[in-house]
């Protein structure tokens, strides 16, 4: 197993893990551009939880759930694999933040919001796990799904990527309809770069992939850039979805 791939510098008597392709972490270099990528939907869902009792379904590491610690009353993280488990209990815990090891099906609690960010593009019945989603919800409580836009993700005309962990990866009307079969009340936001990505972004249209490599300056540059990305270099928004690198839907209970 690569250093490159596992977690540096945990706390003592943390485990680390080691990145497989199924859910992002914090503490690996090489993956932070993915990391700040989800941590900035995290703190974005965050700030509108303060107060309230949490659910974080596929909460993996737990850095997730511990952002949302921050401002909500309650945090119940859950994920059933062992591992995750175990690291989110020690490294995480605290007052007001539990972990359980549960299916995100079987997994049941009376909350104000479901977070389920970047997991429903790995589940074979999407709209039976918004149904379980809303049943758990009080009256005026949200569920927070995010999923990978396709277009950003798989060849032109493909159906999918080629990450063996997604079984579906859907297009922004394909998730609306999605959302809509199950909550009659919903918002959906797109996930874009901004600041120095959007500049990246910018510079790579303009040809800078050339450039860097005819310079051969590319393992020195993205060795600097690629761990200076933070949550700011990403925007959330209601237009051009269809251009969004994820989407973020708001799924509301009637209240």
């Amino acid at each position: 197993m690569s250093e490159a791939t596992v977690q540096r510098d945990q706390p003592a008597g943390v485990p680390p893990l080691a990145l497989t392709g199924e859910r992002t972490m914090p503490d690996v270099p090489a993956e932070n551009y993915w990391y700040r990528r989800h941590l900035a939907v995290y703190e974005w869902v965050a700030a509108r939880c303060a107060g309230l009792d949490v659910v974080d379904m596929a909460c993996g590491e737990g850095y997730g759930t511990e952002v949302l610690a921050r401002r909500a009353r309650s945090v119940t993280g859950v994920d059933a694999n062992p591992e995750a488990h175990e690291h989110a209990r020690l490294k995480y815990s605290r007052p007001g933040v539990t972990f359980v090891r549960d299916l995100i099906e079987s997994y049941k609690a009376e909350c104000d919001a479901v977070v389920f960010l970047q997991t429903i593009e790995h589940v074979e019945r999407p709209d039976d796990v918004l149904r379980h989603f809303r049943s758990m919800l009080r009256p005026g409580g949200a569920a927070y799904v995010s999923t990978p836009n396709l277009l950003t993700l798989a060849p032109p005309g493909a159906p999918k990527s080629d990450n063996p962990w997604h079984l579906r990866e859907y297009r922004v009307e394909e998730f609306r309809k999605l959302c809509a079969s199950v909550f009659e009340s919903f918002e959906l936001y797109g996930l874009f770069h901004a600041r120095k990505l959007r500049v990246h972004e910018l510079a790579l249209r303009a040809g800078w992939d050339r450039v860097h490599a005819a310079l051969g300056v590319t393992k020195p540059f993205y060795d600097r850039f690629t761990p200076a990305i933070a949550a700011s270099d990403f925007a959330l928004r209601t237009d051009r979805l269809e251009r969004a690198l994820d989407f973020v839907a708001v799924l509301r209970n009637p209240g």
